[in-house]
């Protein structure tokens, strides 16, 4: 054991800094602008979700998918533009919603699969200019509003699906067939004239938003046509963002500026090259008369940070009605993120990851920003803790200074700063609403200690199959079943050895629960050896039995359950090694869960 001490303290120390190597020059402001406007409105708008009484035929409910999922006729769908409120539709009004949501960039659906333009388009008679008098180009009204109000402008799109052309791709079009040369004649007549059109005639384009969710190996788009769209933006507008969604992966062209994740996937990894979610405020995109799943305006600022402590960006949608209203749900969520962006803005514009695991503290988040020579981590806080202390691991250098970025005047909190652990004291109250967020200086990269098991809010350690230094076998770890009544846990059918790395800030005894399920009654049941401080405990697990998972629906389950195991010394301050060895009987098992010590 001391011999595995003396490796891991080799490799203690590590430094970490905010990067994100795979950018561009093109992609600095995305980078830097962190959270953007999605806007869904179109024709669908005015459906509100149901046609002829119908609610759309899907469970998903995405209301802008209206025109495809219940087989509307085309000559029928573009009667909804009757319902419009044209007297009253003001795109700026979006625009300066975004801006007061705290907003850098605003991406419209300039065309959506239903293949209606929301501009004055030549290139087609499926189009605004067509079917309104006077002729309005929302295109052009929302590309005037971000320049007077400083925003980028993005547009989205569908290039892929088109369901309006004769040769565009529906996905009917899997009963029909479609040949290489009718689809190439849909690409050829609208798809690169439109393009051409929205990157000539409305000024600055930042961003072209496509939306081919999957490969094009999987479509009937070609990679020559793919290339062809890019080489056009390229030349027309060199400086305009394209996202993954082109449907070309980025081993086939590294010229692909960000990653596009799926609708409403937040991120779960650190990424150095640029990436995106696209989220809803509800459910559905494009505005839906019974949709009701809002999410809260602390679920939305937390999957902002999120994506930004991974170096991701968040693009929150909206969808206005057909007289360019903004439901006052959405309205009320994004002016609410505007306000903290106000106070706590600094911590997200321009911040990025810091190299500490996603998960290493239970209260929160961390985004890094360079200052100069100087670098300021922020502790967002998303559970503010009861015992008004902060406890921080994994950071072995000492900050220069903290406070809290509610706080004018920063008065600075008080703080220890000991080994890898830094130990900060909150006020009484939580300052703010939603998260609060703490600043804390270091005079340059912050070095950190690597594998470390964080201090839990309440002051234990949770140790698991998946924080341990080394990781463990996959094929092992057996996922939560049964909706979580099963914990996930370690089936350990041979000996097994577990290694865990803490701080200790203080000296004392520290008390060692283990949990799991063991349903032999052998007399030689498995022994559990755990070492660490030159000290040993063993026990012998004991029978956990069956228990209840749901009243009353035969739901019989195995048993876990909590173990003393005994108590550590730990003599001093400082890094320690667990380590701990399930021995199982031949023959015998035990599904191992979690040790937490106190």
């Amino acid at each position: 054991m001391k011999k595995l001490i003396s490796l891991l303290l080799l490799c203690l120390f590590g430094t970490s800094t905010f990067s994100q190597s795979h950018t561009s020059e093109r992609t600095e402001w995305f980078t830097d602008a962190r959270f953007g406007m999605f806007i869904h409105w179109g024709i669908y708008s005015a459906a509100e979700g149901y046609w002829k009484g119908e609610k759309i035929r899907n469970d998903n409910d995405y209301a802008e998918w209206i025109f495809y999922r219940n087989s509307i006729a085309k000559d029928e769908y573009v009667t909804l533009l009757e319902r419009f409120d044209w007297d009253k539709i003001n795109p700026e009004e979006w625009v300066i919603l975004a801006k007061n949501a705290g907003m850098k960039y605003v991406t419209f659906t300039a065309k959506h699969h239903d293949g209606f333009a929301l501009w004055d388009s030549q290139s087609s008679k499926y189009d605004l200019g067509d079917y309104t008098n006077h002729k309005r180009d929302i295109v052009k009204e929302l590309a005037e509003a971000c320049k007077k109000h400083g925003l980028k402008l993005g547009l989205y799109y569908s290039h892929w699906v088109d369901w309006e052309h004769e040769f565009g791709w529906d996905h009917k079009k899997e009963l029909t067939g479609i040949t290489p040369e009718q689809y190439n004649k849909y690409w050829q007549e609208k798809v690169i004239p439109q393009m051409r059109e929205l990157l000539t005639n409305y000024g600055e384009i930042s961003m072209i938003w496509f939306d081919m969710w999957i490969h094009h190996s999987q479509t009937v788009v070609t990679k020559e046509q793919l290339f062809q769209l890019k080489k056009l933006i390229r030349e027309l507008q060199p400086n305009c963002l394209i996202n993954s969604r082109l449907g070309l992966s980025a081993e086939e062209d590294p010229d692909v500026d960000f990653k596009e994740l799926g609708d409403n996937a937040l991120g779960d990894k650190k990424e150095d090259f640029p990436w995106q979610s696209p989220a809803t405020v509800a459910h559905s995109w494009g505005f839906h008369a019974t949709d009701c799943e809002w999410k809260s305006t602390t679920t939305l600022l937390k999957s902002l940070i999120n994506n930004v402590s991974l170096n991701g960006n968040l693009l929150l949608n909206i969808g206005p009605r057909a007289n360019g209203n903004v439901p006052w749900e959405i309205q009320q969520r994004l002016l609410e993120m505007g306000n903290w962006l106000t106070v706590n803005g600094e911590s997200v514009y321009g911040a990025g990851a810091f190299d500490l695991p996603k998960n290493q503290h239970d209260w929160g988040k961390i985004t890094c920003k360079k200052n100069g020579e100087k670098t300021t981590l922020y502790f967002h806080v998303f559970n503010w803790p009861l015992n008004k202390k902060l406890f921080v691991t994994g950071i072995s250098s000492k900050p220069e200074k903290m406070w809290l970025l509610g706080d004018k005047e920063k008065n600075p909190l008080r703080f220890t700063h000991k080994g890898a652990y830094t130990e900060i004291e909150l006020p009484g109250e939580q300052p703010g609403q939603f998260v609060s967020v703490i600043a804390a200086e270091y005079v340059t990269n912050p070095e950190i200690s690597e594998g470390l098991v964080a201090k839990n809010k309440s002051g234990g350690y949770s140790f698991l199959p998946g924080n341990q230094i080394v990781p463990v076998n996959s094929e092992n770890l057996i996922k939560k079943e049964k909706f979580g009544t099963i914990p996930e846990y370690f089936l350990i059918e041979k000996p097994e050895t577990f290694t865990w790395k803490i701080f200790v800030d203080t000296p004392g005894i520290k008390r060692f629960d283990i949990s799991y399920s063991y349903q032999n009654n052998s007399n030689h049941s498995p022994e559990i050896i755990l070492e660490t401080a030159n000290q040993k405990i063993s026990v012998f697990a004991k029978p956990t039995g069956k228990t209840v998972g749901e009243p009353n629906d035969n739901w019989i389950i195995d048993n876990f359950s909590s173990n003393r195991m005994g108590e550590i010394h730990f003599p001093e301050a400082g890094f320690y090694t667990i380590e701990m060895q399930i021995i199982p009987p031949k023959n015998d098992n035990l599904k191992f869960q979690w040790i937490w010590a106190e």
